[in-house]
């Protein structure tokens, strides 16, 4: 497994779209993951540090897993099947390690939350993770994660005429104004 940090959470001006932006640990390589606006606003919460007045959502889960005696050891982005991402909340309670099944967006809101570990499984990092350089150049794997609306990108031969649309949504995206509503995706 690989180790990964949230890098940013981005937001499409064109259609609010939501994505949260992993970055690995050692390396330049990123992998993007389409979330809801609701899981979107719950990491960022987070991650600024802004306490909600009531519990959200993943503050309810962690506040019930510590009541239990459980502790969020790490979270990891298990799979990727069908353009579709997967991942598993690791817990530690009483000597026993259990496994919950969670989507990604859920996940990392609560790593975030706890400080715990994130980690990607290699085969899903090799299949959607994207390369940035100093340059800003990019250098993407064969197989492009499908955007919310299903469509997967299936362009084998990457250069920089393919990879243009790409850039333009990625400058399109903006991390300051994570608020506006829009359309929730699967993660």
């Amino acid at each position: 497994m690989i180790r990964v940090v949230v890098d940013s959470i981005r937001v499409s001006l064109l259609t609010q779209n939501r994505v949260v932006v992993l970055r690995e640990t050692d390396s330049t390589r990123y992998l993007p993951i389409w979330i809801g606006p609701f899981e979107a606003e719950a990491i960022a919460m987070a991650i600024q540090g802004h306490e909600p007045v009531r519990p959200l959502t993943h503050d309810l889960l962690k506040s019930l897993i510590g009541d239990l005696g459980g502790q969020i050891s790490h979270i990891f982005v298990n799979d990727i099947r069908d353009s579709t991402f997967y991942a598993r909340i690791v817990i530690e309670q009483d000597g026993r390690t259990i496994e919950v099944d969670a989507r990604p967006s859920d996940a990392v809101a609560l790593a975030v939350r706890t400080e715990a570990p994130i980690y990607v499984e290699n085969h899903v990092i090799e299949q959607a993770g994207i390369y940035f350089d100093e340059d800003e150049q990019t250098t993407a794997p064969e197989h492009t994660p499908a955007s919310p609306e299903g469509e997967v990108g299936t362009e084998p031969d990457v250069n920089d005429e393919s990879m243009s649309i790409f850039r333009d949504f990625i400058n399109t995206l903006d991390l300051d104004n994570p608020e506006q509503g829009g359309d929730t995706s699967k993660s």
